[in-house]
């Protein structure tokens, strides 16, 4: 298939036919969001769409996305990480991608269906995590988070989580969430980290907070990281 104009109209009109309203008023609502627009359709039928299209006209089908809707970004997101290219066009597909980015879900949805971050050094992630664009800063956060908690990585994200000065709420979330699986898989190192550690109060109690409430994690270790909140 070959996308036209005319074609995305037909596949947007496709998007509206399955939208599931009791879904669209509760997805709205976990957004935050009212200015962003969304249809109703639920992530799985989004996965089958998205992979779909990246067998046919990909190029075609981005050149077209009018990203008016969530389900039209998160498409293009998802297609990104499934289709098959060398990195390089990869990784230049995703930064034509990103300042499309405005919500917490289009953005850990892409992450996490991004694989071909197994493989990807951790350099090329971190170049996120420097950008002004707090969106590209969780973006880089949470491939940190999905494919790079190694035990040889550990310093690296350390230091890019104190080096991050942000007071944007999802990108200090997005930290919060990559040090409490930092301290899942390795929390001596992590503990160590998180007493010395550069975070502003709310980063440091978030981060406390979502330790705390991981089922992989002892009473007695949870007590222990309690006593670190400022």
């Amino acid at each position: 298939m070959t996308y036209t104009k005319e074609e995305y109209q037909e596949l947007m009109k496709d998007l509206y036919n399955q939208k599931d309203e009791g879904y669209q008023s509760f997805h709205q609502k976990l957004l935050k969001d009212d200015k962003i627009k969304t249809i109703g359709l639920r992530t799985p039928l989004l996965k089958k769409i998205a992979k779909n299209i990246s067998k046919n006209d990909y190029l075609g089908f981005i050149k077209y996305n009018t990203h008016e809707t969530y389900e039209e970004t998160v498409l293009h997101g998802l297609v990104l990480g499934f289709i098959k290219v060398p990195e390089d066009k990869l990784l230049m597909l995703i930064d034509d991608f990103i300042p499309y980015i405005n919500n917490w879900a289009t953005n850990d949805l892409t992450a996490a269906n991004l694989k071909a971050f197994e493989h990807i050094s951790i350099d090329k992630v971190l170049r996120y995590t420097k950008s002004a664009n707090p969106w590209e800063i969780r973006f880089g956060l949470t491939l940190l988070l999905g494919y790079y908690i190694k035990e040889e990585n550990l310093n690296t994200i350390y230091n890019t989580c104190d080096r991050i000065n942000s007071i944007h709420y999802y990108v200090n979330m997005a930290i919060a969430w990559l040090l409490s699986i930092c301290y899942v898989k390795y929390p001596q190192r992590t503990l160590e980290y998180l007493k010395n550690c550069r975070l502003d109060k709310f980063t440091l109690n978030k981060t406390i907070s979502k330790i705390c409430d991981s089922y992989r994690v002892s009473k007695k270790d949870k007590d222990l990281v309690r006593s670190l909140r400022k």
